[in-house]
């Protein structure tokens, strides 16, 4: 197995990585699990941020990393709350947690007819923290936005981002079905091939 640190300590996403990237021999580990301090996200883009999570997570262990920068873009918002997602009650004088952003959102949504959103996933691979070609990956989820949550699976926006193709919100899929639809999943998807063949797999 190929060790890759994870620029995360999100339970959710190292699960969802691990179960996708382990049958192509890839071992996710934690930098939490390696004392590595979270990376400054300073960056307005969903790739800068990546790209700096996975250098820093590689400098630090001298390992190859893999950093997801992702989050919710609403249309009605501007593309808000974007790279701000994990953060978006907290930077508004609210508390820092899941329940606390979907409050907001709800209530930054009150009155607005368009309810479009998209989860967007940008994964970085780095075979060491100055490596010149990163394997870059993007995924777009679209859908919409609910006020009342359902749904007890996932996380952040989940109980709230509804799926008109499927009927259903984010947290009410099963974990397979989130793995082959969701923006990470489908960054995933287009990751494996490349890092593949990287690896000399």
């Amino acid at each position: 197995m190929q060790k890759v640190v994870l620029a995360s300590n999100n339970a959710g996403k190292l699960k969802e990585f691990s179960e996708i990237l382990a049958p192509a021999g890839i071992q996710m580990v934690p930098q939490g699990e390696l004392g590595v301090p979270e990376a400054d996200e300073p960056f307005g883009t969903f790739v800068e941020n990546a790209l700096a999570k996975a250098r820093h997570a590689s400098k630090l262990t001298g390992l190859p990393a893999l950093a997801d920068d992702s989050g919710l873009c609403v249309d009605a918002l501007g593309g808000a709350p974007g790279v701000y997602s994990a953060r978006f009650a907290a930077l508004n004088g609210f508390e820092k947690s899941d329940a606390a952003n979907n409050q907001y959102l709800v209530s930054r949504l009150a009155g607005q007819s368009n309810r479009k959103a998209r989860y967007v996933a940008v994964l970085v691979y780095v075979s060491s923290a100055s490596d010149p070609q990163p394997i870059i990956a993007e995924g777009v989820w679209p859908g919409e936005i609910i006020d009342a949550p359902k749904g007890g699976n996932g996380f952040g926006y989940d109980p709230h981002f509804y799926l008109p193709t499927l009927g259903k919100t984010a947290a009410e899929l099963s974990a397979q079905e989130k793995n082959r639809a969701s923006h990470r999943g489908q960054a995933l998807q287009q990751l494996l091939p490349r890092l593949a063949n990287r690896l000399g797999q």
